[in-house]
């Protein structure tokens, strides 16, 4: 009888998810804070740090990544890559990349289109098929029920709420994600996920195979060390 990972295995492993998850939100707090150290006045970096914080990341830790990219603690050579392509079947994907290597990004991320049925496409061959969007995720039945988020949403301002299986997606402008966060956490709503997305206009169904290898796929680039988020426009069977 075959035995399971040994405690020890599974910390390593744990241990390893958590490094690769910190490092990009390190990244994203670097680079937002090359437009201003001050969250009250960058919309951007106040959202980096909230999202670290929810992960459990130390405060000095932040700190250190907001003055590395402000350049008050030596210089930053990261860039902000965005690569648009097609997975299988034509399934849309956008993947914002962080990298101090651009050609060794593009090449990975290529690799991992190809081995996958997908290709790289040109600026602009899927963007236009999503819209940026500010998204905050919420537990319905915990929140008090749908018309509960939904007049508490469009009083603050937000534009929709969609529920997706037990789960209720407020989607606002990003100018007004911060005004909707605040005043639904002000609200007693915990948010389950909170962030600024590229959401697809309309969804793909998948199934079967494709569904199989499009999983894998985003795997694959959920993995790369470059690659920070990936979007796409697949409504999976489950």
């Amino acid at each position: 009888m075959g035995r399971g990972p040994s405690i020890e295995n599974r910390k390593n492993a744990e241990d390893a998810r958590r490094g690769k998850v910190f490092t990009k939100l390190i990244r994203e707090i670097t680079i937002a804070a090359r437009n201003g150290a001050d969250p009250a006045g960058n919309a951007r970096l106040r959202v980096a740090m909230d999202k670290a914080l929810s992960a459990n990341m130390s405060k000095d830790t932040i700190e250190r990544a907001i003055k590395r990219g402000s350049g008050a603690d030596g210089a930053d050579d990261m860039q902000e890559m965005r690569y648009e392509g097609y997975g299988p079947s034509g399934v849309a994907l956008i993947i914002d990349t962080m990298t101090d290597n651009p050609v060794r990004t593009v090449a990975d991320v290529r690799h991992a289109l190809s081995k996958h049925g997908g290709n790289l496409g040109t600026t602009g061959s899927v963007a236009f098929q999503f819209k940026e969007l500010g998204e905050i995720v919420l537990d319905t039945k915990a929140s008090g029920g749908e018309d509960k988020v939904l007049e508490l949403a469009l009083d603050a301002g937000a534009d929709d709420v969609v529920g997706e299986a037990d789960a209720s997606v407020v989607l606002c402008a990003p100018e007004n994600f911060e005004a909707v966060k605040k005043a639904l956490v002000a609200a007693g709503l915990t948010p389950i996920s909170a962030d600024i997305v590229m959401r697809p206009d309309n969804r793909v169904a998948v199934s079967g195979d494709v569904e199989e290898t499009l999983g894998k796929l985003l795997d694959w680039l959920e993995e790369l060390d470059d690659v920070q988020d990936v979007y796409h426009n697949a409504a999976f069977s489950d």
